[in-house]
């Protein structure tokens, strides 16, 4: 993507995307089923911290897939396949495999030491899943995503700019979403991590995220111009899940409502982010490598704080500030600087 039409909108949305993930996995360490799912957990419970937490879970891991196809789009506007995938490797494969042979096992390693478990060096995706995720999805709709850009003046292209450009057409993107929600019948609408739902769901997002892009400018006026009703949408539809399902909808008006959330985010993005700025420039850079970093941190915090006695509160408010803290600090000492480093955490060299 070149400096002139760079969409910055859509950096913001990756780095928020990442920010709300550990944000949650942060708030998972409060809630009485963490240690179910491997956190480490907090005697005291906040499971009033739930509420706004259960908004966010119907649409902060479609997001990140939406924006990753739309990634993929920018990608291949100066990139044959061949180099696509050679990029996409370096930046996706190589630090997923690293993650899980060296990042993933230190943080599995404090969660069996503070529950006395035995002490096994364990090969597995844990928080680096949706990036296995990701190189299939550009694996398989590669040549899709090729042929698309081949015939970007054809009856497909003028479909899509069509229905995407009209705020109805919002209605028929969401259909696929609903698809999925009623075929794959998930235990739970939330949960992503290596489940077939997470699968398809990611799989159609990132085919859509990339569609909202390839379709023009028309789309992105019109969730801009949308954003408020979009906005209220959203909203009832939580509001409906809060007061009449307890947070359980069904799956396919979670989907609906999911979307409405992520169309949203989409159109206030574009109104107000779309500009550079040297904090964007750091953090689009950083977000990647703290994200796979996070979770060490965040155990090893858990590990020290909550035998304390303290607030549970005081605790996750702590919490919060020293995984950013640290893993900041590792960020910008030792994976930015250590040259070796780099490419482990999909950085150029």
């Amino acid at each position: 993507m070149s400096l002139d039409n760079r969409r910055y909108d859509i950096d913001w949305l990756r780095v928020i995307a990442i920010a709300l993930l550990l944000i949650y996995h942060i708030a998972i360490g409060f809630q009485p089923w963490g240690v179910f799912i491997g956190f480490i957990q907090n005697n005291d419970s906040l499971e009033s911290i739930w509420i706004p937490m259960s908004m966010l879970n119907v649409w902060r891991i479609p997001l990140l897939f939406f924006v990753s196809g739309m990634g993929v789009y920018f990608a291949i506007q100066r990139r044959d396949w061949k180099e696509l995938l050679i990029e996409r490797s370096k930046r996706i494969l190589v630090p997923f495999l690293f993650g899980m042979a060296a990042i993933v096992p230190l943080h599995i390693f404090l969660w069996q030491g503070y529950y006395h478990q035995d002490s096994n060096y364990v090969f597995n995706p844990a928080h680096l899943w949706f990036l296995g995720n990701i190189f299939i999805y550009v694996l398989v709709l590669s040549p899709l995503f090729f042929y698309l850009k081949k015939n970007s003046e054809r009856a497909i292209h003028l479909f899509l700019k069509k229905v995407l450009g009209h705020p109805a057409g919002l209605l028929l993107v969401m259909i696929p979403f609903v698809l999925e929600a009623v075929i794959v019948q998930p235990t739970n609408f939330e949960l992503y991590a290596m489940t077939m739902h997470g699968f398809w769901l990611g799989l159609v997002a990132f085919l859509v995220g990339f569609c909202c892009v390839y379709s023009g400018a028309s789309f992105w006026k019109m969730v801009t111009s949308y954003r408020y009703p979009l906005l209220v949408l959203a909203l009832g539809l939580y509001l409906v899940r809060l007061a009449f399902f307890e947070l359980k909808s069904p799956d396919y008006l979670i989907a609906i409502e999911s979307n409405f959330w992520i169309f949203t985010v989409f159109g206030f993005g574009h109104k107000y982010l779309n500009r550079p700025s040297n904090l964007l420039s750091y953090l689009s850079q950083a977000a990647y490598p703290i994200y796979i970093i996070h979770m060490v941190y965040l155990y090893l915090g858990s590990v020290f704080l909550f035998g304390l006695e303290l607030p549970a509160m005081s605790k996750y408010l702590i919490l919060i500030a020293f995984t950013n803290v640290a893993c900041f600090l590792t960020y910008e000492f030792v994976i930015r600087r250590i040259r070796v480093l780099r490419p482990l955490f999909g950085l150029k060299v």
